[in-house]
């Protein structure tokens, strides 16, 4: 039995504050990688599809139990702005400061509060979120074919092969 078929499917999205186009560049698209791996690896998510663009993320995922999505968003929100910050502090203070917030509890912010949280019931719904997903990259121009896109899980539905090593397919 599928993984997607004993707990629940969601369709999250993630955007950087202010829609500022930070994840451009691929350094930062490591950091979110690099999160997706860890969670996946300590078996906090399960992960059926993906796609980074400039600006804002997509996944289907699930949160695995014992963990709760409020905290696995937390963490991983948490992570990637902490080591996205980090980056731009060593290597572009300019573009750092593109992120300061008059806020209490930070100096900076990396992405939007109230990232967004959908669960999927149907298969139907499933099909349209992860067309969706791989066809954001076709619609914004940064690719003719959605499997060209180095930043999703398109190549993974069309060959098979999980290049990513997070990958679990939505019907096993």
């Amino acid at each position: 039995m599928s993984v997607f078929r004993k707990y629940e499917l969601q369709f999250f999205t993630a955007t950087i504050l202010n829609w500022q186009h930070l994840l451009a560049d691929d350094k930062y698209k490591k950091i979110i990688m690099d999160s997706l791996h860890y969670l996946v690896l300590h078996q906090r998510v399960s992960i059926a599809a993906f796609c980074i663009m400039s600006n804002h993320i997509h996944l289907l995922w699930q949160i695995l139990p014992p963990h709760i999505q409020k905290d696995v968003q937390r963490d991983f929100h948490k992570y990637t702005s902490q080591q996205m910050i980090k980056e731009m502090r060593n290597n572009a203070p300019d573009v750092l400061e593109a992120f300061r917030v008059d806020a209490k509890d930070r100096k900076y912010q990396i992405w939007e509060r109230n990232s967004l949280s959908v669960n999927i019931w149907t298969e139907e719904v499933l099909l349209q979120k992860l067309h969706y997903i791989h066809n954001n990259p076709v619609k914004a121009g940064l690719c003719r074919n959605m499997t060209d896109y180095t930043y999703s899980s398109a190549r993974f539905y069309d060959t098979g092969i999980d290049e990513f090593g997070i990958l679990h397919h939505y019907r096993f």
